[in-house]
């Protein structure tokens, strides 16, 4: 998928740094996820990758999953002081204080939106009604930081206590869950109209 010649499909240029990122973009992002358990993780990821290049988490993403025992939201709400330490002295994920705690604080109010929708794929997708809004940038240059979803769904978010969903947080991982289809133009990993 990556330009040959004129006219030739090409995947969105920010997937070209590495063969990892190339298999993210051509296999997961921009992919409608209705998985709670993939929800999740995603959340916790772009919050992670705050200050962050995409590459440097995509790099430490099975440490992640370890580290934070598959990205179980009812495990980490149990996470005492010592599972924080813990965590805050593994060189395999981003130690930052605020972070870690942040997802322990995210697992708990995951938990509270999936108990008051029955999931939280319901609740984010209802802010869509069920259907991925789409976008036909002609290249990555085009692409908002965020928009007036994100804007909308960041302040609900944090009415319900979650943190790191800013609004420019939120939008990637909407981007990155399906609920957005950012993908180029000609991008052949685009999958809706």
């Amino acid at each position: 998928m990556t330009a040959s010649s004129p006219g030739t499909p090409t995947r969105c240029a920010w997937a070209e740094s590495s063969d990892a990122m190339r298999a993210y973009h051509d296999q997961e992002w921009g992919v409608a996820s209705h998985d709670d358990a993939h929800l999740f993780e995603m959340l916790v990821l772009e919050g992670a990758q705050a200050g962050l290049s995409w590459s440097t988490i995509l790099a430490k993403r099975e440490n992640y999953r370890t580290a934070f025992d598959g990205f179980d939201p009812r495990r980490i709400v149990g996470y005492d002081e010592d599972k924080i330490a813990s965590l805050l002295a593994d060189p395999g994920i981003v130690r930052n204080r605020l972070k870690v705690r942040g997802t322990v604080r995210n697992a708990r109010a995951f938990l509270a939106v999936q108990d008051e929708f029955g999931s939280f794929d319901a609740y984010l997708w209802s802010w869509v009604a069920g259907a991925t809004v789409v976008h036909h940038p002609r290249s990555t240059f085009e692409l908002e930081a965020h928009t007036e979803l994100s804007d909308t769904v960041s302040k609900d978010l944090k009415r319900r206590d979650f943190t790191f969903v800013g609004t420019t947080i939120l939008y990637s991982f909407l981007q990155a869950v399906g609920v957005v289809d950012d993908h180029v133009v000609g991008c052949p990993a685009k999958r809706s109209g």
